[in-house]
């Protein structure tokens, strides 16, 4: 329950700040989050491929 407690303060802070930010840079803060996550999902699908094919 803690836990959720501080993620939702987090989260909140999170969006308070992106709130007061202009939108250009929130688009372009979302475009790299988004494309740091992409290229994150791509290299652990890729490693878990690799990690099961060489057991």
């Amino acid at each position: 329950m803690l836990f959720i407690v501080a993620a939702l303060l987090l989260l909140g802070f999170a969006l308070g700040t992106v709130a007061h930010a202009p939108l250009g840079f929130s688009v372009v803060a979302a475009v790299v989050i988004a494309g740091w996550l992409g290229v994150f999902a791509l290299r652990e699908r890729h490693g878990r491929r690799r990690t099961t094919a060489d057991r």
